[in-house]
């Protein structure tokens, strides 16, 4: 098949999200709203004031497939600030050999801050998936994202044994590069199992905080808070030239997600002067 015939292949998802947030009178609202399924985004939550706007992204058919694409566009106008996150863990399933794509570009104007938090991503066993993603912050702009990948469904014993998975990351600002990150993992027992893969752990996991200079004391808290007697994963902290760098390797989501909703409450606190709200769409996963 020709890439212009698999481009244009019906039984493929091409779904799109495009949303606009603005600040007006002290108040973040959504207030472009463009989608094509399978993405869908519901009605805006504010449980910790209008400052800052909650939003949460559906992907109606379940999951990704081979051939899917997907295409997402966030842009935050001066001061405004919202927290985007998912319904609940995204899907990528097993490759029917063709390519599954998600792409997302984001703009964070002058003293806006986005944060970034969707659930974890399941990569099934023969998932053939490439992501990019790429953030354009302002002056002053800020933005906090995180992801959480596991390799095969692991309740069941499924290892990533066949397929494969590129992650490629970048983060601007005024023309200078921030943080650039490209993953790639291809399935096999190898690569399960090598200490420079996943070593024999199903989940990998990234927090990233861009826009502002971290000084050392927050980079130390930040690791105080992994807590090495009581967990099983590995996990390191790096300062970035204008920001923080979180990772994880091990088995338990939760695990991770702890310790990331502590490292996001400490810099929320840090830098935007507000304690983390966890959205209410997480309690029921």
């Amino acid at each position: 098949m020709t890439a212009h015939a698999e481009k244009f292949d019906p039984s493929s998802w091409h779904g799109n999200l495009n949303l606009v947030f603005a600040r007006h009178q002290g108040a973040t609202q959504l207030i472009h709203t463009q989608v094509q399924a399978p993405l869908k985004v519901q009605r805006p939550f504010y449980p910790e004031g209008e400052a800052v706007c909650h939003s949460v992204v559906l992907h109606t058919a379940g999951g990704i497939v081979g051939g899917d694409r997907l295409s997402q566009t966030v842009h935050l106008s001066p001061h405004a600030h919202a927290l985007i996150t998912t319904a609940s863990a995204g899907k990528v399933y097993r490759s029917n050999g063709k390519e599954a794509r998600q792409s997302i570009q984001i703009q964070v104007d002058d003293r806006a801050c986005l944060e970034w938090l969707p659930q974890e991503t399941i990569v099934f066993n023969g998932a053939v998936y490439r992501q990019e993603l790429r953030v354009e912050l302002a002056p002053h702009a800020s933005w906090l994202g995180w992801e959480i990948t596991r390799f095969g469904r692991s309740a069941r014993g499924e290892m990533f044994l066949q397929g494969e998975w590129r992650s490629h990351t970048e983060v601007w600002q005024q023309g200078r590069p921030l943080w650039i990150d490209r993953q790639w993992l291809l399935g096999g027992e190898e690569i399960c199992n090598s200490p420079h893969g996943l070593a024999g752990q199903p989940i990998v996991a990234t927090l990233a905080w861009l826009g502002q200079p971290v000084p050392a004391e927050i980079v130390g808290k930040a690791r105080m808070l992994w807590k090495t007697e009581e967990c099983q994963g590995e996990a390191g902290v790096t300062p970035l030239i204008s920001g923080l760098l979180c990772r994880y390797r091990g088995c338990s989501t939760s695990e991770v997600r702890n310790w990331f909703t502590d490292v996001w409450q400490l810099l929320r606190l840090s830098f935007l002067g507000r304690p983390s709200c966890p959205p209410r769409v997480w309690q029921k996963n």
